[in-house]
Order: structure tokens, then C-alpha cells, then sequence
């Protein structure tokens, strides 16, 4: 498959604080490669950068082969941007906004009145064509959002945070129209904070720190797992992670997910000692596969261990 979101190197400073440092990446068409990382991890700069919005300081970013910051024009004519705060017309309609975004990417009169069937459709958006913007839900806010960046028919889409705020079931169906898209030969590069949403992808970069602390299939990043996991169930996460530490188990760590606990270790002795220090508790301790959130939490604490140090 042709790669038709290329970072090789990319560096970005917002003054002297680093933004991006060193991030490398490709997106094949009909691919979704999602950009996991908390706020401040660079993942927005990179896009930024993408869209020609900001100037790489070193390294390159290519669009469908041309340059990000030398053919910006270029690049915008093949581009569908939509960023993290919802930024279209709220005293608009949902017609009047696909009709304005129409003007603005001149897309033909003769294909205008296609595209709006087109897009009404496939978002599920048209019971609702007469409704101002403003009076949406946020999952059709950000449906409506995604109908406007297509209108042009961009062959590539980069979305920056598309889901946040949005209740469950409209990510959901958000997402499966981002398959949908990709399925039709779409390259689409998304970022989110959401470590389930890692799953959903074909590719992923775990971001920290404005670095790429481990990249690849989701499945593979999980298999990367460097130590061995044991889940905690049973007892209140609050108590059993006090009689850990009460413990002292050396090399041991005690991650909190939701109603139960991870404990991180290295070897059979330091599982064997978590288990007498939950003896008696109603606690169960069970091997797990760790999952993409469990690397990303190992690989970011390394990360600042090592900044620290």
C-alpha cells in the first residue's frame, strides 16, 4: 500500500518548550493510524504541522508525496481537517453548514446536490437537515463536523480528538463510520486519550512527552509488554493497594484500573509475596495479557524515571 501520511523525524518547539521531538510515522491509504497520549503529548503540534498550520523546526511532513510546509495548497486540496473543539456555524443549519463548507472548497454546483445526499445519509444526519448546529447533541455536533471536512472528498483525514466529550454509544457509531471511511480507501490519522479507542485502529503511536515511546499494530504493542501482570478483583482496590504498600514488596507496581488493581512484577517471588499480603481478604489474583494501556503506563513511567534521572 502507498503511505500517504509520511513523518520522518519531526521535530517542533512552541518557543524553548519542545513539543514534538523525533516522531516518525506513516499512514497507508485505507489504514487508521491513531496518535494515544494524553494532553501535552504532541500529538496535536504533529497534526498541526500535517495540515501546514506550523513549520516542522527539522524533519519532514508529507501529504499524499507533497511537502507539508512547501505545498501547504497542495496539500489542502487532498486534506480534510477537523480539529479538537467543535468549529463550525452554530446559527446555521446543518444544510446551511455543508453549503457553506461547499463554497469554501468551490466543490461543483453539479456535485453539490450529491454530495449533500451523500454525506446526509452516511453521517444520519438528515432528519435533522433543518436543525441549527448549536441545538445538536454532541455526537451529531461531531458528525456534522465530519460531513463538512469530507465535503471536498479528501482522499485523507486527520482528526484531532474527534471523540472527547461525546457520550459512548455516538463514539460508537463514530467510529464505525471512521472504518467505513477507511474502508473505502481513506487515510485517516486520528488522536485521542482514550486507550480503548487504541483497539480500533490498524496502527497506533503511544505518545509522551512529545515522543513516540512505541509504535505498531495494536496487538503487537501489547505483546511488548516487557514484565508480567496479575489482576487484583474482589476486594476494594483502595484496601488491597494499602496493604500492598504496607507490604513493600520490592520491584512490585501497583496500577489502579477502574474496581481493580495490576500488579506489575518481574518474577515469581514477588507474586508469590503479593499473594500472602492479600491472604485472607476475599482478594483473587489472576495472570493477565496485558493491554495497550498497560504498556503505555510502563513505558511512560520509565520515560519520566529516566528524564528524573
Amino acid at each position: 500500500m502507498n503511505d500517504a501520511i509520511v513523518l520522518e523525524g519531526l521535530f517542533k518547539s512552541h518557543g524553548d518548550v519542545p513539543a514534538v521531538r523525533g516522531l516518525s510515522l506513516s499512514v497507508p491509504a485505507g489504514t487508521i493510524c491513531g496518535l494515544i497520549g494524553p494532553d501535552g503529548a504532541g500529538k496535536t503540534t504533529a497534526m498541526r504541522v500535517l495540515c501546514g498550520l506550523l513549520r516542522a523546526d527539522r524533519g519532514s511532513a508529507r501529504v499524499l508525496g507533497h511537502d507539508c510546509g512547501t505545498a501547504s495548497r497542495e496539500v489542502k486540496r487532498h486534506l480534510g481537517y477537523m480539529p479538537q473543539r467543535f468549529s463550525l456555524y452554530p446559527d446555521l443549519t446543518v444544510a446551511e453548514n455543508l453549503r457553506f463548507f461547499a463554497d469554501l472548497f468551490d466543490v461543483p454546483a453539479a456535485e453539490r446536490r450529491q454530495r449533500d445526499a451523500e454525506l446526509m445519509a452516511f453521517s444520519r444526519l438528515e432528519p435533522f437537515r433543518g436543525r441549527r448546529a448549536g441545538l445538536l447533541s454532541g455526537g451529531m455536533k461531531q458528525k456534522l463536523a465530519l460531513s463538512c471536512t469530507l465535503i471536498h472528498t479528501p482522499a485523507v483525514l486527520i482528526l484531532d480528538e474527534p471523540t472527547t466529550g461525546v457520550d459512548p454509544v455516538s463514539r460508537r457509531e463514530f467510529w464505525r463510520i471512521l472504518r467505513d471511511l477507511a474502508s473505502r480507501g481513506l487515510a485517516l490519522l486520528v488522536s485521542t486519550p482514550y486507550m480503548d479507542e487504541a483497539a480500533l485502529c490498524d496502527d497506533i503511536v503511544l505518545m509522551h512527552g512529545g515522543r513516540a515511546l512505541a509504535q505498531g499494530a495494536p496487538q503487537a504493542v501489547a505483546a511488548s509488554f516487557p514484565r508480567r501482570l496479575l489482576e487484583v478483583t474482589g476486594l476494594d482496590p483502595a484496601e488491597a493497594a494499602r496493604r500492598l504498600r504496607a507490604a513493600a514488596i520490592a520491584g512490585l507496581d501497583v496500577q489502579r484500573y477502574g474496581d481493580r488493581l495490576h500488579l506489575v512484577h518481574d518474577d515469581q517471588a514477588q507474586a508469590e509475596a503479593a499473594t500472602r499480603a492479600l491472604a485472607g481478604t476475599g482478594a483473587v489474583l489472576a495472570p493477565l495479557a496485558a493491554g495497550v494501556e498497560d504498556v503505555f503506563v510502563e513505558m511512560m513511567t520509565r520515560a519520566d524515571a529516566e528524564v528524573a534521572s
